[in-house]
Order: structure tokens, then C-alpha cells, then sequence
């Protein structure tokens, strides 16, 4: 990254950083629910085309049209790939990117073009997504020493589905539209399986013609978005949300220890509360294997903890209280000292077992 990238970073934003994806999306009122944008049917996205934004306004949105859509996707891990995945598999011409090049290995043998730089994906693309595991990597990939910004021109669109802070989102987007490109952030609510089964929840905010614009893009990934306004809106919406499943999981973990430690069965319990009025598929999913010790990733566990700890940022910014999420905070926090950073989040019920072998620590 470029040393004024890093100092105007370092400038606006706030300490918090790291982010990506939950299994988990609790209800949104149907009066926040974003109406459907575009007339075409999902299958119809094989004539999808980006064209040039309009030369009457310099930070004007791509119009649907044509045979010809031309997209960019940076960052091929546990999400993005399944994410390009789908669009590859819908017909659209899909050029992709990622540190660790191998990783874009498969995605190529499914048709997708391979470039060496965020800045030629952006270059040679309408539009381009971004997929990045926390604000720094998020904003190195958009703004950095050959990143994306460097190879946005007006005309071309910019999403970011990266899970990360309003301050980070509004920054990236400040690069973006510094180039006549236009900005929408999009984080997904969802983890690997909902990524592989296009059934995301995209929380998006920004550009509305660009939302209007990636619309039917949006649908062959997820199975609902909602347009929420201004650019930050978007990263605080995730961000609760992913506040609330931490709190849940760790609850959750709590119950599935004491029903044990009484002599209760808790594969029962597991059955109990999902037939409940606080049944969530997150417990009937997660539940069989919490039991059996097991905790295959779908959503890292060091993830959760920094969407926990970037949840007590925005709260402290707005002086709301958030005892329940901190607590939890804590216990993630436990949880990676004893390395489990890279399993998932459900592996929180580990820290608890730790502080029953070890009541003094």
C-alpha cells in the first residue's frame, strides 16, 4: 500500500478492523425490505452487459443491456469463490484475482479470466466485487499500490461485499468515486453453505443506480437484498447482525455445557429449542456437531470475534450500552488464545470447557 494510502487510513478511520460473513440473519420488517429493481428473470442474466456510465454526470451508473457483462471478483476464499462460482455458472464473463493464485485455479477451469493485479481486473471490468477478510486487506485490495481504485475510471461500478466498518467503507468509497467510478457496499449475511447455495442476504448501501444496476447479479448470489441508504449503513447493519449471532452462539454454547452437567442429553435439548419459539437454523445446524467436539468452518471463528469487537466500536460511538455482546467479546477472546482462530465460530464452546477444567484462571 502506498504510504499515502496508509497515512489517510490511519487518519480516518477508527482502531477497529478485521471482517467477513455470518450463517445467521435475523428477521428485517417488511417496510425495510427492498422492492425488486430489475424486470428481468434470473435466468435471463446469460444478456447480461454493463455499458459506460452516461458522460452527463462523472459518477453516472452502468446500464443492463446487451450480451456482454464484463465482471470483476477480488478475493477468492471461503466466500468469494462460491460466490463467483454462481456467476460464472449463470454465463457472465467473469475475471477473477486473489493473493494466493491457486485459489482461482478452479474458477478458471469453469471459464473465468485471470488477472495479476486488483487494478487490471478493474481495469479490463464494468464491475467489480470485492470479497476481503477485514478492513486493512479490504482497503489495500481497493486503494493500494495497484488496487483497484487504480484501475477505475468513470464509468465503472465498484462493490464491496467485504464485511467491514462504516469508517472503512466510507473511506474506500471516497477512493472510488475520487475516480469518477461509483460505490456500493454490499455484505452478505450468510457463510460458505448459503454462499454455495446462492442464498445470501445482501445488506447494501451507496449508489442506488449501481444498486439498480447489479441487481440482477445480486439475486444469482443471494436470495434477498435490501437497500439501505447511505454508504455505512450497510457495515452497521452487518455488523449488529453479526453482534447478535455471537451473543446467540455463546448462549447457546452455555446451554449445551449445563444440560450436559445435569445429566440431561444435549442432542435433546438441540431438538427442543429448534421446535421452540426460539428456534434458529443456526442451532439445529451447528448443534450435532458442538456435541461431537467438531467444528468444520464455515465462519471463521476469529471473524466473529472481530465482528464483536467492531459491534463495541459502533456502540461506544453512539454511547449505547452492550453488556451481553462485550461479555461474549471476552469469551471469543478466550477461544483464540487457545488456537482457535481458523475453526469455526461454534468451536466459542471450547473457552467454556477450558474454564471448567481450569475454574481458577
Amino acid at each position: 500500500m502506498s504510504c499515502l494510502v496508509k497515512s489517510n487510513y490511519s487518519h480516518q478511520l477508527s482502531s477497529t478492523a478485521m471482517a467477513m460473513c455470518s450463517s445467521f440473519c435475523p428477521q428485517i420488517p417488511n417496510q425495510l425490505r427492498a422492492k425488486p429493481i430489475s424486470p428481468f428473470p434470473i435466468k435471463s442474466l446469460f444478456t447480461l452487459s454493463v455499458k459506460a456510465f452516461s458522460s452527463q454526470t462523472s459518477n453516472a451508473s452502468p446500464k443492463v443491456d446487451g450480451l456482454s457483462a464484463r465482471i470483476g471478483f477480488l478475493g477468492i476464499g471461503i466466500m468469494g469463490s462460491p460466490m463467483a462460482q454462481n456467476l460464472i455458472k449463470a454465463g457472465c464473463d467473469v475475471t477473477v484475482w486473489n493473493r494466493t493464485k491457486s485459489k482461482c485455479d478452479p474458477l478458471i477451469s469453469l471459464g473465468a479470466k485471470y488477472k495479476s493485479s486488483p487494478q487490471e481486473v478493474a481495469a479490463s471490468c464494468d464491475v467489480t466485487f470485492a470479497m476481503l477478510a477485514n478492513p486493512e486487506n479490504a482497503v489495500e485490495v481497493a486503494c493500494g499500490e495497484h488496487g483497484a481504485a487504480s484501475g477505475m475510471t468513470s464509468g465503472k461500478g465498484y462493490v464491496d461485499v467485504s464485511t467491514v466498518d462504516g469508517a472503512t467503507s466510507k473511506f474506500i468509497s471516497g477512493h472510488i468515486n475520487a475516480t469518477g467510478a461509483s460505490f456500493l457496499e454490499a455484505p452478505v449475511s450468510g457463510s460458505k453453505k448459503p454462499a454455495e447455495d446462492g442464498q445470501l442476504i445482501f445488506l447494501t448501501a451507496g449508489d442506488k443506480s449501481l444498486y439498480e444496476t447489479v441487481a440482477p447479479l445480486l439475486d444469482i448470489m443471494g436470495k434477498s437484498r435490501f437497500y439501505l441508504g447511505d454508504v455505512g449503513n450497510g457495515a452497521a447493519m452487518k455488523i449488529v447482525v453479526n453482534m447478535i449471532m455471537g451473543s446467540m452462539m455463546a448462549s447457546f454454547s452455555e446451554g449445551l455445557l449445563l444440560s450436559e452437567k445435569v445429566g440431561l442429553d444435549p442432542g435433546v435439548l438441540v431438538e427442543v429449542v429448534s421446535q421452540g419459539a426460539i428456534s434458529a437454523p443456526m442451532y439445529k445446524m451447528k448443534g450435532p456437531s458442538m456435541i461431537q467436539s467438531t467444528y468444520p468452518t464455515a465462519f471463521p471463528l476469529k471473524h466473529q470475534q472481530k465482528d464483536l469487537r467492531l459491534a463495541l466500536g459502533l456502540a461506544e460511538s453512539v454511547s449505547q450500552p452492550t453488556p451481553i455482546a462485550a461479555a461474549a467479546n471476552e469469551l471469543y477472546k478466550v477461544a483464540k488464545s487457545h488456537g482457535l482462530s481458523d475453526q469455526d465460530f461454534s468451536a466459542v464452546i471450547e473457552a467454556l470447557k477450558a474454564k471448567l477444567q481450569n475454574p481458577a484462571k
